[in-house]
């Protein structure tokens, strides 16, 4: 288990309250909190315990101790498989035996894939045809039938409850069931017990599942706890929600964070919301890339995009924050192809690649100068372009582009200066 380490020196700053007034604690909460311990005795053996660990460079930077709740650690690589287990375990053997069908972007895939496996029952999953190939491949890898239908989840879903229906299979679905928010409330219960003295908690939000069931579970237990929610701009119909009083529908979701690429909230989620989280907030999509990056390079953390929005938050300074603060870290599943897209956008943005465009004469021996110069300071090429394009370049000239590798932005103004004393012109 996990424990808080010594509060880090300097003022605190508080976390506003929500505006939405909060409803007193009531019998309701005891009784949910039941259901979410008894969630938590009936898939422990068969889950992990994940851990949350200190983060220095996050502490630093967010003037308060800052904590991370590693579910991308968990088995199928999500917090999912909590809920998917819970809900299957609770289905009478008929509903099993009938077969399960789900619709996801993946995450949730995985967890129902791997809980069918352990029930002995089929599962079918629909997914959107944008799913990563990765996440395709590990749910077909625990046994279930997949489908890809839709350019979202919300297409996906539609398609599924069609299935359900045609073929009789019971239905698993990915937030808005109370089984599947108990599920996840049991990260909840393991985060009180490895931060005693939390006074906050950030969470993505998709359909609400998971911050509905940790909600309920601190809410019960430690009510002065905050509990806040994060968005991508593109996809925040919950955000939206909450900020109307009333459920609102994003048409066409946009976010290269798939596992949060929902249009609508759930009925029950919403509710959980709108009485028991603090505050709901969005971030940027480039405040995602940069979380990604940012997680990995200086926390040794490998997450998915939507995983990383509370970090994003975090980064983005959005809060005032006040006592130890936990970021939920949701999953790991990301696409090495999209892992490393987001690696050099991330190097960019700090400076630390770059790309220089210059025209030059066209005869030999030039090229070689350019690098001698990129040499001397040290830089590293990774990639070069030629253009002798006649309709582009004039005759007797060429445009090359070189892709360095610098230690700081500041480098390659320096080599343009360089290059530039040496007769190259800047394209």
């Amino acid at each position: 288990m996990a424990h808080a380490l010594p509060r880090q020196r300097g003022a605190r700053r508080r976390v506003p309250r929500s505006t939405l007034s909060r409803p007193a604690m009531d019998h309701d909460l005891e009784r949910t909190l039941t259901a979410i311990r008894a969630a938590h005795d009936r898939i422990r053996p068969y889950i992990r315990t994940t851990p949350t660990v200190y983060s220095y460079t996050f502490s630093e930077s967010a003037g308060t101790d800052v904590h991370l709740k590693l579910e991308n650690l968990q088995r199928t690589g999500s917090f999912k498989v909590r809920g998917a287990l819970n809900r299957i375990l609770t289905l009478t053997e008929a509903e099993r035996a009938r077969g399960l069908i789900a619709a996801s972007a993946g995450n949730h895939a995985q967890g129902v894939a791997l809980s069918a496996q352990l029930a002995g029952c089929s599962a079918k999953i629909v997914m959107p045809v944008t799913t990563a190939l990765t996440k395709i491949e590990r749910t077909e890898g625990y046994g279930a039938e997949v489908l890809l239908v839709g350019e979202n989840y919300d297409q996906a879903a539609a398609h599924a409850k069609e299935l359900a229906a045609l073929e009789g299979r019971t239905m698993v679905h990915p937030f808005d069931d109370w089984e599947i928010i108990h599920g996840q409330g049991t990260v909840g219960l393991e985060l009180l017990e490895q931060v005693p003295d939390l006074a906050a908690v950030i969470l993505p939000i998709g359909g609400g599942g998971l911050i509905a069931g940790v909600a309920l579970a601190i809410k019960a237990l430690r009510p002065e706890v905050m509990v806040i929610g994060v968005q991508a701009e593109g996809a925040s119909p919950m955000v939206q929600s909450i900020k109307e009083g009333e459920k609102r529908v994003v048409e066409k979701p946009k976010t290269l964070a798939e596992g949060i690429r929902v249009g609508r909230v759930g009925d029950n989620t919403f509710e959980v919301v709108r009485r028991y989280v603090d505050r709901t907030l969005t971030v940027s999509e480039a405040e995602i890339e940069a979380a990604v990056v940012e997680l990995m390079e200086k926390n040794k953390v490998v997450a998915e995009a939507a995983a990383v929005t509370p970090v994003a938050l975090l980064l983005g300074k959005q809060l005032e924050l006040s006592g130890p603060v936990c970021a939920v870290i949701s999953g790991g599943n990301i696409d090495l192809s999209l892992l490393g897209r987001l690696i050099e956008s991330g190097l960019a943005r700090q400076g630390r690649l770059g790309l220089l465009r210059l025209r030059m004469e066209d005869r030999p021996g030039q090229l070689q100068v350019v690098f001698d110069v990129i040499a001397r300071q040290s830089a590293n090429v990774k990639d070069v372009r030629h253009d002798r394009s006649g309709w582009k370049v004039p005759v007797g000239a060429v445009e090359v582009e070189v892709l360095v590798e610098l230690r700081n932005a500041r480098d390659l103004e320096r080599l343009y200066t360089d290059l530039g004393q040496r007769g190259f012109e800047r394209a």
